[in-house]
């Protein structure tokens, strides 16, 4: 996201990347210390995350990491399936040689982390080409949006990662999307993206079953 402070940039990262975990109070005085930062900028970074969905807060009782319920998680994925969709038919439309090369690229990786059973490999990848999928339809709005909801879904996809069987169903959507974008399909392209975001909603779904 453009313009962010490096205050921001840096408690956005360790919420996503988990080192503050869902309910867990976010002290002012703490993350002035361990950001180096003022207290006006980390008011500005909490401000900005609660506007992002990452963070709650609350007068008198401060702020905390936001834990997305399941049937939250399920309605964002909706929304992510149709603008998702979108992007993949558009870049389809505007993809250049090399970039279908690269798209290729990734997807024989994302093949070789799934045969090597490394999982950290596979989801580093996945955020990659869907990235690079937004790069390619150059759509800011678009763009915007899935950022802001991958953020919220972050922590749920994680857990799917972990799901014995779970990257071998995904590999099988992820090269049909390459390969609808790299013959030029818009159309082939959108119902591949969201038949992959229609599983991970259903995936979403059974593991908020197991947990209950």
């Amino acid at each position: 996201m453009p313009d962010d402070s490096r205050v921001l940039r840096e408690l956005r990262q360790a919420i996503l990347g988990g080192e503050y975990v869902p309910s867990q109070r976010l002290v002012e005085a703490d993350l002035c210390r361990r950001l180096d930062a003022s207290r006006f900028e980390v008011r500005a970074a909490l401000q900005s995350l609660e506007s992002e969905g990452l963070v709650q807060r609350a007068p008198n009782r401060g702020a905390w990491v936001r834990e997305v319920p399941v049937e939250e998680a399920v309605e964002i994925a909706e929304i992510r399936r149709a603008v998702e969709g979108f992007v993949a038919a558009r870049a389809a439309e505007r993809v250049s040689d090399a970039e279908a090369d690269d798209l290729s690229t990734i997807a024989a990786d994302m093949r070789r982390s799934v045969a090597d059973d490394d999982a950290d490999a596979y989801s580093a990848l996945n955020v990659r080409l869907h990235a690079s999928l937004r790069t390619i339809a150059q759509h800011t709005t678009a763009d915007r949006i899935v950022e802001q909801l991958r953020g919220q879904l972050v922590r749920h996809q994680f857990a799917l990662s972990r799901v014995p069987g779970r990257s071998a169903v995904s590999l099988a959507q992820h090269e049909a999307i390459v390969a609808a974008v790299v013959a030029r399909d818009p159309e082939a392209a959108e119902a591949a993206m969201r038949t992959h975001i229609t599983s991970v909603i259903e995936a979403i779904r059974e593991l908020g079953a197991e947990r209950e």
